[in-house]
């Protein structure tokens, strides 16, 4: 049995994610030692290099983050966010394989470039993976077509209608935690109508506060 769109799109969110900190957390130690250059262990200069790492990545998530929920809903950023993401980016990567490249190991640059760009791809990637999920789920709930019907059977052959319970299966596919239910958001998730947007919404929001 196959396992709902709806399951498969939150461990994919969650997945990517854990990926994307896990990432973070092997370039800080990197990134201490670069900022720390040679501090002695324990000393203020040795302690504030831990607060380096944390200050740029929290900032490239806060962007990332919120690129992904705009993206969803058609808005495009301004030129002072891509300026930050990949400044963000560029200061994690730089001071993650200075060492290495210091170093001249071609291992070790492989080794500290690796983490800082699956950051990026995965955080990148993680956007279209809920969208394309998102379409999946409309695409499994569409209204099957029926062959054409011939003159003598037209008024017995009708397409089938999508039910309340399908159109809830999709808005629940493409809600994430982000997002705020309101019908006009339930209407772009589903294609549904106006007026059943509303009802559907009302659930959503209901089942939330359950």
């Amino acid at each position: 049995m196959n396992e709902p769109i709806e399951q498969v799109a939150v461990q994919v969110d969650r997945l990517c994610w854990t990926g994307i900190l896990l990432g973070l957390a092997f370039t800080m130690t990197n990134v201490q030692q670069f900022a720390a250059a040679g501090a002695q262990v324990w000393s203020l200069a040795w302690c504030a290099a831990w607060l380096l790492d944390p200050m740029v990545s929290l900032v490239l998530l806060a962007i990332l983050r919120a690129e992904q929920v705009t993206a969803r809903h058609g808005v495009r950023m301004g030129g002072w966010v891509r300026t930050a993401k990949w400044f963000t980016l560029g200061a994690t990567y730089v001071m993650n394989a200075w060492s290495a490249y210091a170093a001249g190991s071609a291992a070790l640059v492989v080794l500290h470039s690796v983490p800082p760009f699956v950051v990026f791809v995965a955080a990148e990637a993680v956007t279209e993976l809920r969208d394309k999920l998102g379409s999946a789920a409309v695409a499994l709930m569409a209204p099957v077509q029926e062959p054409k019907a011939t003159p003598s059977s037209q008024s017995t052959k009708a397409a089938r209608r999508t039910s309340f319970a399908d159109y809830l299966a999709v808005a629940r596919a493409a809600r994430t935690p982000d997002v705020t239910v309101t019908p006009a958001w339930v209407r772009e998730a589903t294609g549904c109508s106006r007026g059943l947007s509303s009802r559907l919404a009302s659930e959503l929001n209901g089942g939330s506060r359950s």
